[in-house]
């Protein structure tokens, strides 16, 4: 896929809202050769997607070893609406809590009250840091299932229709 056509499904305004929810579902290969499909906080910067996590998180050595990802973003109603991603990730250890992570969190219900604890928590938790990870997507595809489908479903429709009309 072309960085142009990548950028184009990311602009559409269903995937806009999509990027603007708080979760997504990041898979990849686990050190085992498994593969791990794990929901985490995420943030869209208007070119990456950045989820954040802790140091001495595990999947951290599965992506050193083999940074391809994917990520799925969708909705809980009917029909569904999925944003699927895919790209590399790229590690980044920072000090102190990232920005992304306390902005991937804030549509969570919290009075001002709960989220003054809420920060205070993550700071003392995390005050070694946080990973960042970085996906800069190389692939994308919004599925509405009013004006797009997953592609084994255009198939079926496609030979549907030349059933009908054959």
């Amino acid at each position: 896929m072309q960085p142009d056509d990548v950028t184009e499904v990311l602009n559409r305004p269903m995937s806009r809202e999509l990027l603007a929810r708080d979760l997504t579902r990041l898979a990849y290969v686990a050190k085992d050769g498994a593969p791990r499909n794990v929901p985490i906080a995420f943030a869209w910067n208007g070119a990456e997607i950045v989820m954040c996590t802790t140091r001495n998180a595990p999947k951290l050595p599965a992506l050193r070893d083999n940074p391809a990802v994917a990520l799925t973003i969708d909705t809980e109603v009917h029909p569904p609406k999925i944003l699927l991603v895919r790209g590399r990730a790229e590690l980044d250890y920072v000090d102190g809590i990232p920005d992304e992570y306390l902005q991937a969190n804030t549509t969570y219900e919290m009075t001002p009250e709960q989220r003054a604890e809420w920060e205070a928590e993550v700071r003392s938790l995390y005050h070694d840091g946080m990973v960042r990870i970085v996906v800069t997507p190389n692939w994308a595809k919004l599925i509405d299932f009013e004006t797009t489908l997953p592609s084994a479903v255009e198939e079926l429709v496609r030979l549907r229709e030349e059933r009908r009309n054959g």
